[in-house]
């Protein structure tokens, strides 16, 4: 770990040369675990890097794995071709966190708007409208069950309970 709390390059390396692979000793990394770095710490951005052009200059060493020093020249060749700026792009590898994990998770994408919408029963129609209060908080058992009327009257009728008020004995 670097001093400021922010893990180094060679420590975010040997995470992500780990990552998805269960034999890895964290020395070699693959183009496609550098590929999966790139794009957590959007080194690759599909306009100025994509990942055709670290497919070609991974291919240049001519091997299927890298070790940190060959993963640095590496580097060192796509910035210079890409007219991209190497400090830059190591810090933001270094600084994007573990594998697997990426800011874009804690931010509302269209999933959370989507189940907003299908939760939201002010929306609702028909049925399912009967099985919420004014509150939105659900009725239970009495909103999904047709409960049977007992009461003798007959349904819909607008004047129950008022035989006896009006006809009392004079």
């Amino acid at each position: 770990m670097a001093e400021s709390g922010v893990p180094s390059f060679s420590d975010t390396f040997k995470s992500f040369s780990k990552f998805g692979d269960a034999k890895s000793d964290g020395k070699h990394i693959s183009l496609s675990q550098s590929d999966k770095w790139m794009r957590q710490a959007k080194v690759i951005d599909n306009k100025t890097i994509f990942t055709t052009d670290t497919g070609i200059y991974f291919k240049k060493l001519k091997s299927p794995k890298l070790s940190e020093q060959d993963y640095n020249r590496f580097l060192e060749d796509l910035a210079k071709n890409k007219k991209a700026d190497l400090d830059e792009m190591k810090k933001k590898m270094a600084s994007c966190g573990v594998p697997g994990i990426t800011s874009a998770l804690s931010s509302p994408g269209k999933a959370a708007v989507a189940v907003d919408r299908l939760t939201d029963t002010s929306k609702y129609t028909g049925s399912h409208k009967q099985r919420f209060n004014e509150s939105g908080k659900g009725k239970g058992i009495e909103g999904r069950r047709e409960l049977a009327d007992t009461s003798g009257y007959v349904s819909g009728y607008q004047n129950k309970d008022t035989y006896d008020k009006d006809h009392t004995d004079p």
